[in-house]
């Protein structure tokens, strides 16, 4: 009798929910349920102004998300719900959200308070404080660094939770605990805390060996953090292939599964993808792309990589320690061009071949040769999170005449994209991390055959595509049969999980060596503007911020 598992992908815009066997990963059946706010960065629903650079989601979105696409899933999938064994969750991270001595939300009773709401991974509101806790790292002489790229993100959980404590105290004492949204799904789910130590681990500092950082370091950032682990950051944490709990008969109800089956503890989104792909060896990169890219490099032993966003062992392979590094805006940056700089011609045009914007600018793009635009841009639109880690750094598109269309900006920006995932495969390499095989998955990866085109051309590697279109979700599936043993139809470890239930696909782009060689002339001159405008050559984004940030107020 087959037995199926149900992985839950929580992203930045919607969750996505898709039945799996446990045999061999075949995809049953999945949904997708949309945030109703998405993600708020301008207003809160009563009206209240964000400030530049926040990114706020609303808690009772992903109950509502998790309901209708778990539900779904298992009505599309049409299997009998008392041969699904375990669910499984991921979730962006660090997303937080601030909850009361009853585990609620301060949004429900605090609805026109920014800071009461779930800070998004991409909330950059807490860059001074995250520097601040970089600086003072480096006067103690404290290592805490060594193993997150030397540099502290605004992205991270400390930041978020040292913005608060600083802009609104008196909401902050309010705070009974502060969770990672995947934790609070995975209590929503089975009554139980349960903190990821994934998460932990690549957001929070937490070293399975020597716990979370010395408390006279906290101290040093702020007085009320110096205990912060053991009240507003309190509970355990356990590895992702961890039995969470049983799935609560509320919850059961709620989404038409049986009382009692596993949950495993939440994993990141990103990361709960190497099994899908089957990618559980040293020398193997992951490319998860989406709104941001995600790199995380699998190796033997842990290494120090400036830039990187963290190096944790054990968090997804067992006995590997895991390399994590990033871009902060990538379809994001395409989404903001397509829906600011598409001319009414080119509406029309696109129309008539059925086409959406994303496919005729690509269409249109692709016609073009490497370097034709006599465009370079610096893909920072949000910021830069590898391997500068600022926050503050934003984009440029530089070679523009009156004569650039649309598409060469478009194909401007992909290459953009492209020659930040170099910076950062080079500087894995110069930290002596091998790289030996490259493997892609998520909506672009998919989607664009042109993009990995290019990313194979500018790396002058050869790129894998994960065979499922559901990597996260599927992800989650597999963590969920170790939650569930083999006793109960799954697995005893994640390595041999992957094996049966993730790989790759049979579509491999390879690189075109001539246009390699060209790339290889554009990249040195978008190297030569990353290090002038990136490592302090010019301050000018800096500057321009501020005076943004002082006329906003």
């Amino acid at each position: 009798m087959a037995k199926y598992t149900v992985g839950i992908d929580f992203g930045t815009l919607s969750a996505r929910a898709l039945v799996a066997d446990v045999q061999n990963g075949r995809e049953m059946g999945w949904a997708v349920s949309e945030y109703a706010h998405g993600v708020m960065d301008e207003f809160l629903p009563d009206g209240t102004p964000l400030p530049t650079g926040w990114a706020l989601q609303h808690p009772s979105d992903y109950l509502c998300a998790l309901k209708e696409a778990v539900r779904k899933a298992v009505q599309n999938a049409n299997v009998d719900k008392n041969d699904i064994i375990a669910l499984g969750v991921d979730f962006t991270a660090s997303t937080m959200l601030p909850l009361e001595e009853d585990m609620r939300p301060l949004s429900e009773t605090h609805p026109s308070n920014p800071h009461a709401y779930v800070k998004l991974w991409k909330h950059h509101g807490a860059q001074a404080q995250a520097d601040r806790m970089t600086k003072t790292a480096r006067e103690m002489g404290y290592e805490l660094l060594d193993f997150y790229g030397g540099k502290v993100s605004a992205e991270w959980t400390m930041p978020k939770i040292v913005q608060m404590i600083e802009e609104d105290e008196a909401l902050y004492e309010k705070t009974d605990l502060f969770i990672e949204a995947g934790d609070w799904i995975v209590y929503r789910l089975t009554g139980n805390v349960k903190k990821s130590a994934m998460i932990a681990g690549y957001k929070a500092f937490y070293d399975a060996e020597k716990g979370y950082p010395d408390r006279a370091y906290l101290k040093n950032i702020h007085p009320k953090l110096e205990n912060i682990f053991q009240t507003r950051l309190r509970g355990d944490v356990y590895p992702s292939t961890h039995n969470a709990g049983g799935l609560s008969k509320e919850m059961a109800d709620v989404l038409s599964l049986n009382e009692g089956i596993p949950v495993s503890v939440c994993a990141i989104d990103a990361h709960v993808s190497l099994p899908a792909a089957n990618i559980c060896h040293k020398g193997e990169m992951l490319m998860i792309m989406g709104t941001s890219v995600c790199h995380i490099v699998l190796g033997d032993q842990m290494k120090k990589v400036n830039g990187m966003c963290g190096a944790v062992k054990d968090a997804v392979i067992p006995n590997l320690a895991c390399f994590e590094a990033g871009q902060s805006c990538v379809g994001d940056m395409f989404d903001w061009f397509v829906k600011n700089h598409f001319p009414m011609e080119y509406e029309n045009e696109a129309a008539k071949l059925s086409m959406n914007r994303h496919q005729y600018l690509t269409h249109l793009a692709e016609k073009k040769r490497p370097g034709e635009t006599g465009l370079i841009a610096l893909d920072w639109f949000n910021g830069n999170r590898s391997v500068l880690v600022n926050s503050d750094l934003t984009g440029i598109i530089l070679g523009m005449t009156l004569s650039t269309k649309p598409e060469d900006v478009y194909r401007a920006l992909i290459e953009s994209a492209a020659f930040g995932t170099r910076m950062i495969v080079d500087t894995f390499e110069d930290a002596g991390i091998e790289i030996e095989k490259i493997s892609a998955c998520g909506g672009i990866a998919v989607k664009n055959e042109f993009l990995m085109q290019v990313y194979a051309d500018v790396l002058k590697r050869e790129i894998r595509i994960a065979r499922t279109k559901q990597a996260g979700a599927l992800g989650s599936c597999i963590y969920a049969s170790v939650a569930a043993g083999e006793e109960k139809g799954g697995y005893d470890d994640i390595v041999k999980a992957s094996a049966h239930m993730g790989g790759t696909g049979e579509r491999i782009y390879r690189p075109n060596l001539k246009n390699s060689a060209v790339y290889e002339k554009l990249f040195a001159e978008y190297r030569r503007l990353h290090e002038f405008f990136g490592r302090g050559g010019n301050d000018v984004m800096k500057r321009l911020r501020m005076i943004q940030r002082d006329m906003c107020v």
